[in-house]
């Protein structure tokens, strides 16, 4: 069980890592507010779905960015179109199903999600004709163009951040695929009936379709469940559906876009996924394109996946400390609380590094921020100013309409 954990981590690490760096390097190159100047109009959803693919954003971090993006005055489709599409992807979540399943089984992961996201948006735009959507003014107090230092701790911070968000399910990953691979012989799964061609197919999706599972620490046990016999067009469907779907998702968009909306979301994954799956089994030949485990460990893979178990732990006991943070923030003075509407969280790990940016400052006893309400809550002696100045130098924006605790 052991060897197969490490195995299986040594597999991920390098690709994971290599990600997470290219993830900084767009967060650095992309401009602020790029992304909600040019998603509306009539090339809005083309360019969601484009923007999308290759964020590293699984299903609960894109709801607050997805449906963020349609407050601020994205179209209705194009919120759609990004809800479909991110999930699916991510440079990392797409580096690291090439080390495992293949190029063509990349390759095809990629091209079904720029399909499904961009006929979801259009549709989405067709059954439901957008109403005006005021969009929040931006950031009150810009934040200024960063120097080379600035840039590279940026790159630095969103690479960290892309690993931190999604650790637990990492871990949660690898274990799981780790006990298939343990538990479940090899080819043992294709000797059952319901568990070969359409059938196991829609019985991946049943099961996919209401659970949270992370793009890129879904693929291990994706892998795992080839290699016990399932059709990797199974595969397929259960990283499409299961990162692009679960119940928190539905939900949001149920309540953010309509009905109707909802309907063409769901319908366009579960089609989307169905087809692509009977693709994959027909079109291509499986067996010279599915990868395992390398038997050869290369020195940069051990130090890869050292790297990685490294920031696991530390990311591990700073979400603990948090937890703690957090617990004893109920018990502070709520009249020395201020909150302010933060713009530029882009997962929990953004939210993490902001509270620790600002507890270094003399001010401000505590800090607690939500990337889901793109908020922060200080406790402290700082003036409303001073706070926003310090969210502003770690890399973020004060919307317009802060208010203190006491006025909310």
């Amino acid at each position: 069980m052991v060897e197969a954990i490490w195995n299986i981590w040594l597999e991920l690490a390098p690709w994971l890592l290599l990600g997470a760096m290219v993830a900084g390097l767009m967060h650095v190159v992309v401009p602020t507010g790029w992304l909600r100047r040019h998603l509306s109009g009539r090339m809005g959803v083309v360019k969601a779905v484009l923007v999308g693919v290759p964020l590293p954003l699984c299903s609960c971090g894109v709801i607050p960015v997805g449906l963020g993006l349609r407050n601020e005055g994205a179209s209705r489709g194009a919120s759609v179109g990004f809800l479909i599409s991110t999930p699916q992807t991510g440079v990392d979540s797409i580096l690291v199903s090439v080390s495992f399943l293949g190029w063509p089984f990349g390759i095809l992961k990629v091209v079904v999600a720029l399909v499904t996201g961009l006929v979801g948006g259009v549709v989405a735009n067709i059954v439901e004709a957008d109403d005006e959507q005021s969009a929040n003014t931006a950031s009150s107090n810009p934040v200024p163009s960063p120097d080379a230092t600035s840039q590279l701790q940026a790159f630095v911070d969103q690479s960290l951040d892309v690993v931190h968000s999604i650790w637990g399910w990492l871990v949660i990953g690898v274990v799981i695929s780790a006990v298939i691979t343990n538990v479940v012989p090899p080819n043992s799964l294709s000797e059952v009936g319901a568990l070969t061609g359409i059938g196991a197919l829609l019985v991946t999706l049943v099961i996919s379709l209401p659970l949270y599972v992370c793009a890129t620490a879904s693929v291990p046990i994706a892998a795992a469940l080839v290699d016990s016999g399932l059709p990797p067009g199974a595969a397929l469907v259960f990283l499409m559906a299961g990162p692009a779907t679960n119940v928190a998702t539905l939900g949001a968009v149920y309540r953010t876009l309509g009905r109707r909306s909802l309907v063409v979301y769901l319908t366009t994954i579960i089609v989307g996924s169905v087809a692509a799956g009977l693709a994959f089994n027909h079109v291509i030949d499986t067996s010279v394109t599915l990868h395992h485990v390398h038997d050869h460990v290369s020195w940069w893979r051990i130090a890869s996946g050292a790297a990685l178990a490294a920031m696991i732990v530390w990311f591990a006991f700073s979400d603990a400390l948090r937890f703690a943070r957090k617990r004893n923030a109920g018990r502070l003075n709520d009249d020395n609380s201020i909150t302010l509407h933060v713009d530029g969280m882009t997962c929990d790990g953004c939210a993490a590094r902001l509270e620790r940016v600002l507890e270094t400052s003399k001010g401000i006893e505590q800090a607690d921020a939500s990337f889901a309400e793109s908020r922060v809550t200080v406790f402290g002696t700082d003036s409303h100013d001073a706070v926003a100045e310090a969210v502003q130098a770690a890399g973020f924006s004060v919307r317009d309409g802060a208010l203190s605790a006491a006025e909310e």
